[in-house]
């Protein structure tokens, strides 16, 4: 890769002591060379309104600028009544707006879902690549990334603990990048 793609890391979860963000900060880890994640805050973002389109409140550009600046974009949930969080739904919805001027359009992207339960958030993982699909963003397919039990994964300091896990997540990392290196708009 000789260009580094800036790839927008949106996590799903608001929480001070957010399993979700572990996993992101974890993954700004592990991202090989030629990947510069970022962690995108949307826990400031007022709730998404089509009357808002014509007078954007400044948070709603900012984010719909950083998103377009990205080249491709990493999707780091938890799972909300087996789909995505309200917060990750309402970032979905600005970025996607105004009609025909959508942020994410031909972004490649890829899901991570983490949750203390044994699926992982795999309802809130597939409810999103369904999202995805309308959005144009391609979303990567293999490998999938659903971590069951994420509770234990980290230490007090918030530091990825499971070797297994660790590695997993590396091949990931990896995938991704080559994911992105094929895909991203040139």
């Amino acid at each position: 890769m000789d260009k580094i793609s800036d790839v927008a890391v949106i996590v799903g979860s608001l929480r001070k002591d957010s399993i979700n963000r572990k996993v992101a900060n974890a993954l700004v880890e592990l991202a090989p060379a030629g990947v510069k994640l970022d962690i995108v805050d949307i826990g400031h973002l007022p709730i998404y309104n089509q009357d808002g389109d014509e007078n954007p409140p400044a948070e709603w550009t900012v984010f719909r600028q950083r998103i377009k600046r990205a080249d491709a974009v990493l999707f780091v949930t938890p799972e909300h009544n087996r789909s995505v969080p309200a917060a990750l739904k309402n970032a979905i919805d600005i970025g996607s707006r105004p009609y025909g001027q959508s942020a994410w359009s031909g972004k490649p992207g890829a899901v991570v879902s983490a949750s203390p339960g044994a699926i992982g958030g795999f309802g809130a993982n597939h409810h999103l690549r369904q999202t995805l699909v309308f959005l144009n963003i391609p979303a990567m397919p293999q490998p999938e990334a659903y971590l069951g039990g994420a509770d234990k994964l980290f230490n007090a300091d918030g530091k990825l603990i499971n070797d297994g896990t660790r590695k997993f997540l590396e091949g990931f990392m990896q995938a991704y990048a080559e994911w992105v290196a094929a895909n991203v708009k040139s």
